[in-house]
């Protein structure tokens, strides 16, 4: 008897050692997003997380920042690119940065719906723009999604066009927002997203476009009266990786990765578009003033922008812009 109490120590001791040297053993990624939690961009990360702790049967960890915790995103794709940060989840568009292609997905009124654009991402369009951040030092995994754009402000409701006029809107930084903006007649006003809020709360800015989540999510609501629904702008968002953190990895862990982004990426669209219209009425809870643009305004809306959308065509490249409207008719066919 006492023979077995001994082995049986033995043996948990043992257990105990070999688990302590696997957790030692496990790899750490890091992740970082703007999207707070309860965002469904940062549930996504959590599910992402959970699914590569699994597949990966503990040998890698994902330990998720949320908020902007970790700086904003050009900060966040410096680290990326320096080896400091293993990965992060954004809005494709700011990738643009990297390689002038990815302005496509910031042209106004591109998709229609969002099952477009599942089809475009996933498909060789969307990969073949992944395949250029290879020499940048950045690895796409896949694409999640923030969703439809919309705009609120403080100071009236828009219910037409020129509504829009002279309100100074904070944009994300980069030339076709401001240029969009710029052709309403409203003020752009180009600013990270962690110092949005602020933005709002001192009146340094009327209004912002975001998807209904992010407004929700990130309390907007607290700083802002009124809320038109335009869709004029749908965000896919990149999970992308440290090229120096990919090559480290075994091509079975690389594979885990792949396997979690494309498993949470399924789950992560599914709850922002079930959020989405929450969010909406939470947001009518709140207080906000919702406004709809009728089908005449909707209209001059796009015609307004069709310059912009004509100019950056040409910076972001025509080829890329024709390969993107020759997918979106093959769907719609």
């Amino acid at each position: 008897m006492k023979r077995f109490i001994v082995n049986t120590l033995v043996a948990l001791v043992a257990a105990a050692s070999m688990g302590l040297a696997s957790a030692e053993d496990a790899k750490e990624l890091k992740l970082a997003l703007q999207n707070p939690q309860g965002h469904p961009a940062e549930m996504g990360a959590v599910k992402f997380a959970e699914l590569v702790d699994s597949k990966s049967q503990g040998k890698l960890k994902v330990k998720v920042f949320p908020g902007g915790t970790l700086g904003g995103d050009a900060q966040n794709v410096s680290a990326l690119q320096g080896g400091t940060l293993d990965m992060v989840v954004l809005n494709s568009g700011i990738l643009a940065s990297q390689a002038k292609e990815f302005a496509v997905y910031d042209l106004p009124f591109m998709f229609a719906k969002s099952e477009e654009a599942d089809a475009v991402v996933d498909g060789e369009f969307g990969q073949g723009l992944h395949a250029k951040l290879a020499d940048k030092g950045i690895v796409g995994l896949g694409y999640w999604e923030l969703g439809f754009r919309n705009i609120t402000n403080s100071q009236r409701p828009i219910s037409k066009v020129d509504d829009i006029k002279g309100l100074k809107l904070r944009v994300i930084p980069n030339a076709i927002n401001v240029d969009w903006v710029t052709a309403l007649g409203a003020n752009p006003t180009p600013m990270p997203f962690p110092e949005v809020y602020a933005g709002l709360e001192q009146k340094a800015i009327d209004g912002q476009e975001n998807p209904f989540t992010v407004i929700f999510s990130n309390k907007l609501y607290e700083v802002q009266k009124h809320l038109a629904i335009t869709n004029h702008q749908y965000n896919p968002q990149s999970v992308i990786v440290s090229k120096k953190t990919w090559d480290a990895l075994a091509p079975e862990l690389q594979t885990v990765l792949k396997e979690a982004a494309a498993e949470a990426g399924k789950y992560q669209r599914g709850i922002s578009r079930e959020k989405a219209g929450t969010a909406l009425e939470e947001l009518k809870k709140a207080g906000m003033e919702v406004t709809e643009l009728s089908a005449e305004e909707l209209t001059k809306f796009r015609e307004t922008l069709k310059p912009v959308i004509e100019k950056h065509a040409e910076l972001v490249g025509k080829e890329t812009v024709d390969a993107l409207k020759a997918e979106l008719e093959k769907l719609r066919k």
